[in-house]
């Protein structure tokens, strides 16, 4: 009897994680989790808090391998992600990462006001989808966005101690960042209307105005990227986890540092051109059938594949195993340097010379470990695994994509079919095998 009690625990299927991210009841066709708590495999609040030194400091070794085979517990997901991020250093000590906190939070403040200031809705617990502004710079009288401001600015002088607020008018504008970021705001409100409908959470108007609060401060704050669609897609999971708005700002901004360049855009090129020509890279040498195939058909310049690497999949997994890929990416591509190359980058740059013996240790994570490795054989700069992870997608559906696509739209149609369907762990070991298939075969080209 208790061998079969011993069987059943080791099959134990693992609780599942969708009842920390409710559903909509109304919303029927949202896709059901892969992804379940297990014991032994799942980070738990137990092993998180072992792995830290009385003083505070963090041993992520013994946390990485734990995350990629089992994802992390929902109640400590937005801490661990602070570290896998880079918005703390492991070896850091619990009052240094609060001295740390309070500094940002009061940074976050500021940028807060300034843009407050610049548009009074900005903080007021509720946000735009209307335009404010023409590129003109003269304001748009828009009688949605005349109601929110006013009441935005009842609600300021109720609260001030004064009873009196900064004095507000649309008024025509001549400052171009200015008038760049205020054009933003209505986008950016389309969007958070749109985010992760089908979630309880956002059924709070509170939480959206929260969610367009972070992006506006942070159109402003990233002079150079702004505001581009799929942005709320990658921070809504920010507000979720994290209760204070600061700290999902800032976990937010971590990861654009990895991001970002996907959203740049000039006259002569889009930001995720880059990787879209790293995926046709990698597919070429470990599919090369298939890459003839898609270019044949037009595709060559990998386009179909923009949304998934522009939001990391949000639209291809459920919520719940959207985030369960990113941590077990995250923990993979782990470098216990990320914190120092964010915040002093010469010094980091400095330290580039121990990449051999970092290559061996095991706080960092698998996917870096080989890259660390390879450096110097390879001629090119190592690839993100996300560009792996597509590439692991249509490695799964080549047979399907040679025999029924006769077009892009086959392509596509093959593609949207995925939604929903994937498995975040399999897609994960998919990309780590194309990824030491694709180093061999560029060494021995390199050769």
């Amino acid at each position: 009897m208790a061998s079969l009690d011993i069987t059943k625990m080791w099959r134990d299927p693992g609780a599942p994680a969708d009842s920390f991210y409710q559903v909509r009841p109304e919303c029927k066709d949202v896709p059901k989790s892969k992804f379940r708590i297990k014991n032994g495999k799942t980070l738990s609040e137990r092993k998180w808090r072992a792995a830290f030194s009385p003083e505070g400091y963090l041993d992520i070794g013994k946390t990485l391998g734990r995350i990629h085979r089992g994802g992390i517990h929902p109640s400590i997901r937005g801490e661990v992600w602070e570290f896998l991020l880079g918005c703390y250093d492991p070896k850091s000590s619990h009052a240094e990462r609060e001295d740390i906190r309070k500094q940002r939070r009061t940074q976050y403040a500021i940028l807060k006001e300034e843009c407050r200031t610049m548009f009074p809705v900005i903080g007021s617990g509720r946000y735009i989808t209307a335009p404010v502004i023409t590129e003109d710079g003269d304001p748009i009288l828009d009688p949605l966005v005349l109601q929110e401001a006013k009441a935005a600015k009842e609600a300021k002088e109720a609260t001030s101690v004064t009873g009196a607020s900064d004095d507000y008018e649309m008024v025509k504008e001549d400052d171009k960042r200015v008038i760049e970021w205020k054009l933003s705001l209505h986008q950016i409100g389309l969007d958070v209307a749109r985010t992760d409908r089908s979630l309880v959470f956002y059924e709070k108007q509170e939480n959206l105005s929260k969610l367009w609060d972070i992006l506006s401060v942070y159109a402003w704050f990233d002079k150079d990227v702004n505001y581009c669609q799929g942005m709320s897609d990658l921070c809504s999971p920010m507000i979720i986890l994290l209760d204070d708005e600061a700290d999902a700002f800032w976990c937010f901004e971590r990861l654009m540092r990895r991001l970002r360049g996907n959203f740049r855009y000039t006259e002569s090129s889009v930001g995720v051109e880059s990787q879209l020509n790293n995926l046709a890279s990698v597919t070429q040498v470990i599919d090369p059938k298939l890459h003839q195939h898609l270019d044949k058909l037009g595709g060559g310049d990998y386009l179909f594949a923009v949304r998934m690497l522009m939001v990391l999949f949000r639209r291809e997994f459920s919520f719940c195993d959207s985030l369960y890929l990113w941590e077990m990416m995250w923990a993979l591509e782990y470098d216990p340097d990320l914190f120092l190359t964010y915040e002093d980058p010469e010094l980091a740059a400095d330290k580039s010379d121990e990449s051999k013996s970092k290559a061996k240790s095991r706080q960092v994570g698998k996917f870096e470990r080989e890259n660390m490795k390879n450096a110097g054989k390879a001629a090119e700069a190592p690839l993100p695994i996300s560009v792996f992870l597509v590439a692991s997608v249509l490695k799964d559906k080549s047979d399907k994509l040679l025999t029924e696509a006769r077009g892009l739209d086959d392509v596509v149609k093959i593609l949207n079919d995925v939604n929903g369907n994937l498995d975040a762990k399999k897609a994960c070991t998919g990309a780590m095998k194309l990824h030491r298939k694709y180093l061999k075969k560029a060494a021995n080209t390199h050769r």
